[in-house]
């Protein structure tokens, strides 16, 4: 390392320097990704890309000036090591936020080991997950003492974890592959928020999540995810909060993702299975340490009754309705009312008998806590509340329990709330941010309005190494039979391509009918694929016996458009059934359209299109992963060719040469001549 390199882990002091020379570390950004730098031994395939090292030098400027950065990063630039260079040389403590678990983990085991490695950086790093993630010893010992199994899995599973938490030193359940991450065993040996003991634990001094905040406190770099970092700002309950007053540099990786994180984290929601889960503590509890206290049992039927109630209120099995279009005759409110009341009775008992037992005094602040989300909920004319920033009231049914949903319209002004006081760096950083090189909406969304953005080009060559495919002559996409048309001019493709097919659908229905017909015309046309389908199986499972297939056809809807990297020969067709457009009866969506309307803007042109194409690019870059990766787009919805709006979307794409005949298709996957 040259001595111009100022040491690892040292935070630049903006006020020492006043406003930085334009290019402070450019020269040692430049020898550092170069050829010769000390990045390529240590990555099998790394070369030098003018992206990369351009990217870098504006984070490690942003870093150095203690500013904002939106930095969009076309796939293939190699954005991970664009940021975490100048993060671990010159970011002091910094906090790098994911958009998923899977890619903490990648961050924490993988890239960062790798560039401290290559760099020499005598910095320290720390993994921190919500408290779910981790083994509670008070809760394991508590389950495996009263026995509340449902099944022969779950004892099974009970018996690895009890074997597991004597091993770990980090308590961390993605340790423990023998146990699904979905088993429902998890949420008898883990703690939420409600459930935790705190300093008053007998485990306390060994508590995994306690050594977790522990160790991200010592840390100069701690890993976390978007959910974890605004259940913090929101809950202030995750450790996050401790760590940003010290933080110099805040890195977002995946950052599309953050306005919808967000808005799930500043707004409030109540259930009623939240409510069926107190009553059943407080009945364990109540019989436990305070049997003659009260009838437990009657106190707590009347309100586990009146939440069943409520979720009768709405017929459906699966739907969503704001709180303007449920009548006003509806059983819904009266309903609610009876909630509240038996919930304030229970609280009543509940105080006279705190004083028996820390356990009921954890119960009774638990059922404080829902009865003022509860309370929250009481709306003007029109569904709306206002409590500094307007908000919209939702309820959401599922098949077994209904959630109420309080969510802020805009967390613009939430957000920058949280962004004020220490001067620091914040870098928001994904491939895709930006629709047509315009950051506005992101920006907006996320009150960044006026702070510098900037896109870097993939590398890949798109023009030779994809084709956009808009096949002629499909119905609209709200026709009857549509999904079947799409299947039909989709299959001579798929044969083209010998498999190797995402089959990417808007719909979890459509991701059905698709996986129906596919199953069917293969078997009539004699075609070997392998069919892999969402829901069948986990995501990772489906993921490893797709690329090992090599032939496979896989079916999926959301979880599949992004945050997949499927390199090589196994993928080489993507198709996309419609435009990702939001259901138009999302309330939270018809809600921010509204305000945006009286304002004088376009709902559609400002919301819901700059939404889609975003989510529409996500799924587009599952398709070409490396530079020697080929394969085409193929996106049916015919909307992208009549409609004005249609150029703007394929603008917005890679610039993949563009075909409507088949023909094309089916020379493009037509082996090379000799």
């Amino acid at each position: 390392m040259t001595d111009s390199i100022q040491a690892p882990g040292e935070s630049p002091d903006a006020a020492d320097h006043g406003a930085a020379p334009a290019g402070k570390y450019d020269a040692d950004i430049d020898r550092l990704f170069s050829a010769g730098g000390p990045l390529a031994p240590a990555v099998g395939s790394f070369s030098p890309r003018r992206s990369q090292t351009e990217m870098a030098k504006a984070i490690a400027q942003a870093i150095f000036d203690q500013k904002t950065l939106i930095a969009e990063a076309g796939t293939g630039t190699g954005k991970t090591f664009a940021y975490l260079v100048p993060a671990l040389l010159w970011g002091g403590k910094t906090i790098v936020s994911t958009g998923t678990k899977n890619l903490q983990d990648q961050l924490f085991l993988r890239d960062i080991p790798t560039v401290r490695a290559a760099l020499r950086a005598p910095v320290s790093v720390a993994l921190l997950k919500g408290r779910s993630n981790y083994v509670c010893h008070y809760h394991l010992e508590r389950t495996m003492q009263n026995g509340r199994m449902t099944s022969r899995d779950d004892i099974g599973h009970l018996r690895e974890i009890s074997r597991f938490i004597k091993m770990t030193t980090s308590g961390d359940k993605a340790e423990l592959a023998k146990v699904p991450e979905n088993a429902s065993i998890w949420n008898l040996v883990t703690s939420t928020r409600d459930t935790c003991m705190g300093a008053e634990c007998q485990y306390y001094q060994d508590c995994f999540v306690m050594k977790a905040r522990r160790e991200a406190q010592q840390a100069d770099v701690v890993v976390v995810n978007h959910h974890l970092f605004f259940a913090d700002v929101a809950l202030k309950d995750t450790g996050v909060a401790e760590l940003l007053p010290s933080a110099n540099t805040i890195i977002f990786d995946e950052a599309h993702q953050l306005p919808d994180t967000a808005t799930l984290f500043f707004g409030q929601t109540v259930s009623t299975s939240q409510i069926l889960e107190l009553c059943r503590d407080v009945l364990a509890e109540g019989l436990a340490h305070a049997r003659g206290g009260a009838d437990w049992a009657k106190v707590v039927t009347v309100v586990e009754k009146a939440a069943r109630d409520l979720r009768l209120t709405f017929p459906q099995d699966i739907m969503r309705m704001s709180l303007a279009q449920i009548t006003p005759s509806s059983d819904f409110f009266p309903a609610l009312a009876t909630v509240k009341e038996h919930l304030a009775a229970m609280i009543g008992v509940l105080e006279e008998q705190a004083a028996r037992a820390e356990t009921i005094e954890q119960v009774r602040v638990r059922a404080v806590e829902l009865a003022q989300s509860l309370d929250g909920w009481k709306a003007d004319g029109k569904g709306k509340m206002v409590e500094g920033d307007e908000a919209v009231l939702w309820v959401e049914a599922f098949s077994s329990s209904l959630q109420l949903h309080k969510t802020p319209l805009s967390i613009a002004p939430i957000f920058n709330n949280q962004r004020e006081g220490t001067p620091r760096s914040w870098i928001f950083t994904s491939a895709t941010l930006a629709v047509k090189n315009d950051f506005k909406h992101f920006s907006n969304q996320m009150g960044l309005t006026g702070e510098p953005a900037q896109t870097w080009p993939s590398p890949f060559d798109y023009e030779q190494q994809g084709l956009l495919y808009v096949p002629s002559g499909l119905p609209d996409p709200n026709a009857v039979g549509y999904t079947d048309a799409v299947v039909d001019c989709a299959l001579p493709v798929i044969e083209a391509a010998g498999g190797r097919t995402f089959f990417l659908c808007t719909t979890n229905r459509a991701v059905k009918h698709v996986a129906e017909r596919l199953r069917k015309d293969f078997a009539d046309r004699g075609l070997e694929y392998p069919l892999f389908v969402q829901g069948e199986r986990g995501r990772t499972e489906l993921l490893d016996s797709f690329r090992s297939a090599g032939n496979a056809v896989l079916v999926g809807s959301q979880s599949f458009w992004e945050g997949v990297d499927v390199r090589g020969d196994a993928l080489s067709l993507v198709i996309i059934d419609k435009l990702p457009f939001a259901p138009p009866d999302d309330p939270v969506l018809a809600a921010r359209i509204d305000v945006m309307e009286k304002q004088g803007m376009n709902g559609f042109m400002h919301h819901t299109l700059p939404e889609a194409i975003i989510n529409l690019k996500q799924g587009a870059g599952r398709l070409i992963r490396d530079e020697t990766d080929r394969g085409v787009l193929m996106i049916c919805d015919p909307r992208l060719i009549s409609k004005s709006y249609g150029k703007r979307v394929w603008q917005s794409l890679p610039p993949f040469k563009r075909t409507r005949l088949q023909s094309d298709v089916i020379d493009f996957f037509k082996p090379a001549a000799p």
